[in-house]
């Protein structure tokens, strides 16, 4: 029996500092130069996309948004990534929104059954550098931050991809991704995605 080739539905949380991004790039372009094609998409703009239409300015206010509208944000972004077709799609996203309310998740049960991910994979890196990277970003507006509370969120972010990896019977590959070591890391994601 012949079986075509589904899309790999990698879904890349981390903190804030863990340096996301730039390793998400790095892996973007080793999935290029294996000639196989990739999209990323952030699903907290996807979300931000759909809010402006409601009036939103600033993506930072999204988290501030009632609980009840940021689940329905939540679950348009993940129709709308649903609907995407290369052979790897990577969700750049986190595994939680800090609101008043409380740690919110960012991937609930509705959302995960919708995107049906493949692999999620778990970003920390060591707390002084998180530290560091966040001091000096200046380009968005994050609330004050302490040592003690990127361990707490880091903490959290590990309980909540545990929970989402048995919810949806996908693997989950914790990777530190060490100052200095960007390619290492990258190459360690590419073999989990099985490329």
């Amino acid at each position: 029996m012949l079986y075509l080739a589904e899309s790999k539905k990698i879904i890349v949380v981390g903190i804030p500092g863990v340096g996301k991004t730039t390793l998400i790039n790095k892996i973007v372009e080793i999935i290029k130069d294996r000639n196989k094609s990739v999209n990323v998409t952030n699903f907290g703009t996807i979300m931000f996309e759909v809010a402006k239409e409601n009036g939103l300015k600033n993506r930072d206010e999204l988290r501030k948004l009632p609980i009840s509208e940021q689940k329905k944000l939540q679950k348009i972004a993940a129709e709308k990534l649903s609907e995407i077709d290369d052979d790897v799609i990577i969700i750049d996203t986190h595994a939680f929104i800090k609101t008043p309310e409380g740690f919110n998740p960012g991937l609930p049960y509705y959302v995960l059954q919708i995107i049906e991910p493949t692999l999620f994979i778990s970003i920390t890196a060591k707390t002084e550098e998180i530290y560091n990277r966040r001091m000096k970003d200046g380009t968005r507006n994050r609330d004050k931050v302490s040592i003690a509370t990127i361990k707490k969120e880091l903490d959290i972010q590990s309980a909540m991809m545990s929970a989402c990896s048995v919810l949806s019977g996908s693997p989950l590959k914790p990777v530190l991704n060490t100052e200095g070591k960007l390619e290492e890391t990258a190459i360690q994601i590419i073999e989990a995605i099985g490329l």
